[in-house]
């Protein structure tokens, strides 16, 4: 199977063990490293037996890939999300009851409505697959409420395994999966998140920039450069450009078609380096990535050895640096300060969001709206980020979620009621029968927005495709109806109801207990940019619970020791050599040798009672 699908000769690591793991009936939490193949461990399964895989991921971008993948393979898959009409969705879900389906992906959102919960007790389901598990931990650094409705789905599945995949967990994390997913004496598989091809440095610069270029010339093939903001990516880019490099710029602003066709150039090597932000990287298909370059430093070392880990896949030497500045603790610490709003202020959002979108207080449940969050920042003069940060908060306590942007269906509600639009005169003969047309096909347009199939409209009625937008916009203009054309956008969807703003509460300890964590993420990424003493890969694999992680040996720490090792000379003759050239003091020079500081410690202790040193009284070392 294997081999008939994928073309594949054999397994990578752990892939077997999870495979006969799942299809032995047991409950897995596999642990797999970014680009371990984690999507081949429910495939296999599903294929292999009767019924139907349910995949359920947050990525609506990754679960098209995923479908398009399967389909291409001669595999019937289909996906579920807040982006797809509600006749769309009763379809896919009738197919995955009645029809020969053997996928089934589903954003988390979607597993709280009634329309689902109906239809999956009717499913034959051989497996439940949860990908990017540590979403259902509060703990987790993506954490998604709605990640706690599967363990409710499970129980209208009885006797159906689960597996839950992440390839970023730390114990904490992994303990709260097992419990949150009600999982059933799991097997714990987990792979080695060393990565013995990837060499990680951070290089401490004043010039970012001519050190970017310095390691663009010194390596060659194709690369990423990471960058915090749109900005960023557009600047960077363009200031490569003018340096003679073949760089372009991805972002989560750009239209659709235009971030397909620079992932494509990019991917083809038409592009050499990418310049991005994090919304580059689900979904990339490129095994020979040599480098990953972090322009600004990621929020917590989860992210980091995600985006880190797309170098390399095809197993070929290839390299992780992050470049660092004097001011980046400064920056990390004041964009840590901005991920948490003031309660009141979060409120506040959520009123304004509330209003923007026009749902009235006890409306809006499991509905989702266009949000275009440049243009409520703008209208509402409030920063972009904290309307993030305020959203993020929001959707942590269970209110609403924004979801990534979307190509969306057009939308209509009735400005009339049903009884004056019969009152109405329609002059033209079209136009009586397209209302009558959408009024049999769609229930609840004279109460609230609902989305509508044009293709379907225009198959129905008999009409072209582009004359049913036509009537569309005459029915909107005659103020008939309200009507909203498909589009890309992202939306806000309303896991509850509007409540009034004296009623929403977020929990003063869980915020406080989340700021912590946060803050705890950020001063381990900081650790890790500001070691100069242990192996990066094992910092990065410890830090996972691999604690069987041995040295890499390619990373820059582990390099600059072994060049002290071979160059032949006693630790007391480099310390003498050392503080002759310029002046050290005692940290300035456990800096220099890149490696444990004792031995060094207790040479210079020996040297100084000795007389070979002395201290001044500034603090640097002098030799006697």
């Amino acid at each position: 199977m294997l081999r008939q699908y994928w073309d594949y000769e054999s397994f990578r690591p752990m892939q077997e063990q999870i495979i006969r793991s799942v299809m032995g009936g047991r409950d897995t939490l596999a642990l797999m490293p970014t680009g371990g193949g984690k999507s081949l461990t429910y495939q296999v399964p599903a294929l292999a037996q009767d019924g139907l895989c349910i995949v359920i991921t947050p990525l609506i971008a990754l679960m098209k890939d995923q479908v398009d993948n399967l389909r291409r393979r001669g595999i019937s898959a289909i996906a579920v999300h807040s982006g797809l009409s509600p006749r769309q969705i009763d379809i896919a879900l009738d197919n995955c009851v009645y029809g020969d389906i053997k996928f089934l992906y589903i954003a988390p959102e979607r597993l709280a409505t009634e329309v689902f919960r109906l239809r999956v007790q009717r499913m034959n389901v051989s497996l439940l697959a949860v990908d990017e598990a540590h979403c259902i931990s509060q703990w987790g650094y993506d954490f998604r409420p709605s990640y706690l409705r599967i363990a409710e789905v499970r129980r209208l599945i009885p006797g159906t395994p689960i597996l839950a995949l992440t390839a970023s967990a730390t114990k904490l994390v992994e303990e709260d999966i097992i419990d949150k997913l009600s999982l059933e004496e799991p097997a714990i598989l987990r792979s080695s998140f060393a990565r013995d091809n990837l060499s990680y440095s951070v290089r401490a610069v004043d010039d970012k920039n001519e050190q970017l270029m310095r390691i663009i010339g010194n390596v060659p093939g194709s690369g990423i450069v990471y960058v915090r903001t749109r900005e960023g990516a557009e600047k960077i880019a363009s200031w490569l450009q003018g340096q003679g490099v073949s760089a372009d710029y991805y972002h989560g602003g750009l239209p659709n078609a235009e971030r397909s066709l620079r992932q494509e150039d990019w991917t083809q090597g038409r592009t050499r380096i990418m310049v991005a932000t994090n919304a580059f990287g689900m979904g990339i298909d490129k095994s020979d990535v040599r480098f990953v370059i972090h322009y600004t430093m990621c929020d917590s070392l989860e992210s980091y050895y995600q985006e880190a880990g797309r170098a390399g896949r095809d197993g070929k030497r290839s390299y992780a640096v992050l470049l660092t500045s004097p001011d980046d603790e400064m920056r990390v610490t004041k964009r840590f300060e901005c991920e948490f709003p003031p309660l009141e202020d979060i409120k506040s959002i959520y009123e304004k969001i509330c209003n923007y979108v026009q749902v009235a207080i006890g409306d809006g449940l499991q509905s989702s709206f266009l949000f275009n969050i440049h243009d409520f920042a703008s209208r509402e003069h409030i920063f972009t980020g904290k309307i993030q940060s305020a959203l993020k908060i929001l959707q942590q306590n269970g209110y609403m979620t924004l979801i990534e942007e979307m190509e969306n269906p057009a939308r209509i509600m009735f400005c009339v009621s049903r009884d004056d639009l019969y009152k109405i005169r329609v002059e033209r003969n079209d136009l009586d029968h397209f209302l009558r047309t959408i009024l049999r096909m769609y229930n609840g347009v004279f109460t609230e927005f609902r989305a509508i199939d044009e293709c379907e409209i225009a198959s129905v009625s008999g009409y072209k495709l582009d004359h049913v937008k036509e009537l569309l916009k005459r029915l909107w203009q005659m103020r008939i109806i309200r009507y909203v054309p498909s589009n890309r956008s992202p939306m806000i969807f309303f896991d509850e109801e509007r409540l009034p703003t004296k009623d929403l509460y977020i929990a003063p300890e869980t915020y406080r207990l989340r700021k912590e964590m946060i803050h705890e993420r950020f001063s381990k990424m900081l650790d890790y940019a500001t070691n100069e003493e242990r192996c990066r890969s094992r910092i990065l694999a410890e830090y996972f619970g691999d604690m069987d992680a041995k040295d890499c040996g390619i990373c820059d720490v582990c390099i600059a020791r072994r060049k002290m090792e071979k160059s032949g000379k006693s630790l007391q003759s480099q310390i003498l050599e050392k503080i002759s050239e310029r002046d050290l003091s005692v940290r300035d020079l456990i800096a220099e040798f890149h490696c444990d500081p004792q031995p060094l410690l207790d040479t210079l202790k020996a040297m100084h009672e000795n007389g070979l040193v002395k201290t001044d009284e500034a603090g640097t070392i002098k030799a006697c």
